[in-house]
């Protein structure tokens, strides 16, 4: 048996965390879930982890900023952006400073799903979030 994916999931959004890790469970993955990119960074996850999934907007590190820090660390974990402020240009910005995937919120769990099977992973599901 294929060992289960390790996402990382930050949000400062308790529903929104709530509703990604309750999907990504009913998908076979393994996750974790932080309400801010600093207590993911002190978790000590990041190298052990597969994905990380991130709000772009945060209370102090925004989840650019998180990707920079974790580029900065040497740390190449595929990161999926999401956003429920998406503004012109911010998907491309999130894309050129090395996204794996952006996502503008309310999205399809399918969506979300596809984004993370596209990084080599599997999983199905339908709910929106």
């Amino acid at each position: 048996m294929a060992a289960r994916m390790k996402i990382l999931v930050v949000d400062d959004d308790d529903s929104m965390r709530q509703a990604i890790s309750r999907l990504l469970n009913a998908a076979g993955y393994e996750n974790a879930t932080f309400p801010t990119a600093e207590a993911c960074l002190a978790s000590g996850v990041t190298s052990n982890a597969d994905c990380l999934i991130c709000d772009l907007h945060l209370p102090a590190m925004s989840g650019l900023d998180l990707l920079a820090e974790l580029r900065r660390r040497n740390c190449g974990i595929p990161v999926i952006l999401m956003t429920a402020f998406d503004e012109r240009g911010l998907h491309l910005r999130a894309l050129e400073s090395g996204a794996a995937a952006y996502l503008a919120k309310p999205f399809l769990g399918t969506t979300l799903l596809e984004s993370i099977q596209g990084l080599g992973g599997a999983g199905s599901g339908a709910d929106e979030i």
